[in-house]
């Protein structure tokens, strides 16, 4: 990794603070879910992937994906402080004529690919990595999805595929806080269990903890699998991580903090 865990976790805390500032100035929703991740987030853009704004043109450049694109402020803080774009873009987060809508969009650096309708992101991903393959290239594509977006076809369809590809140099991180819109991940659709779903599907499955960043980062770096199976993380989290009166609150995904309780959370984050 380009850093080690304390600077890490410092970067996942700084990451939040702004979510929480992005949020409670622009007034839009879907907090939790993109508190939930953050870590794996930084695993990618602070791990081994070849994020950066120097490559953002080679045909060649590792991938990135956010599939849940309604935590685009994770992504958006993630990329300023990477040097995509100033810092002063978020100042204007989601307003008319904005350049970082509340859903990302290609045009702004380091977006790939629209994301606001769930389960197209790893279509996309299938192809990239496909159509890598065919050049000969060597670069990773790395797809962070939501579990409320297991629900969608165009996921299973493309489990389906990417294995009998052998598309092994794609990684999948599924955000599994166990929520989606409307109640528990689980009880919507029938989820569970979910990595032995993808590894009866072909897939190189693991479960991990999605706020173990360390431990995201060896994955997502991992050697390709030698026997051709993409590699998908059952990311365990908790929704609204990071904030005690927003964890595993499903009202977070809608609601909007207060200056008192952006306040509170920026004391718990300790940032300043």
């Amino acid at each position: 990794m380009t850093a080690n865990i304390d600077e890490l976790r410092s970067i996942a805390r700084r990451i939040r603070g702004r979510v929480l500032e992005l949020s409670f100035r622009a007034g839009t929703p879907h907090l939790g879910s993109s508190l939930s991740c953050v870590d794996m987030v930084v695993a990618a853009y602070w791990g081994e992937l070849k994020l950066d704004p120097s490559s953002a043109a080679d045909p060649a450049r590792d991938r990135f994906i956010l599939s849940k694109g309604h935590a685009a402020t994770t992504l958006y803080a993630a990329l300023a402080m990477k040097g995509y774009f100033p810092d002063s873009w978020l100042d204007d987060y989601a307003e008319p004529g904005s350049a970082l809508g509340e859903h990302p969009s290609p045009g702004t650096p380091g977006i790939e690919v629209a994301t606001g309708s769930l389960g197209h992101g790893l279509p996309v991903g299938i192809g990239l990595a496909l159509a890598s393959r065919i050049r000969g290239d060597h670069n990773r594509i790395c797809v962070l999805m939501s579990d409320g977006e297991c629900n969608e076809g165009s996921v299973w369809e493309g489990a389906l595929f990417a294995p009998a590809q052998r598309l092994n140099r794609l990684t999948v991180m599924i955000d599994y806080n166990k929520w989606q819109a409307t109640g528990r991940s689980d009880e919507v659709t029938s989820l569970a269990p979910l990595r032995e779903k993808w590894a009866a599907f072909g897939w190189r499955a693991v479960e991990v903890d999605g706020h173990d960043i360390a431990t995201l980062a060896e994955w997502i770096q991992a050697e390709p699998d030698p026997d051709g199976r993409p590699t998908v993380l059952i990311a365990h989290t908790v929704k609204g991580k990071g904030v005690s009166f927003m964890e595993d609150d499903n009202n977070w995904h809608y609601r909007i903090p207060s200056a008192q309780e952006l306040a509170k959370a920026f004391v718990e984050l300790q940032l300043p």
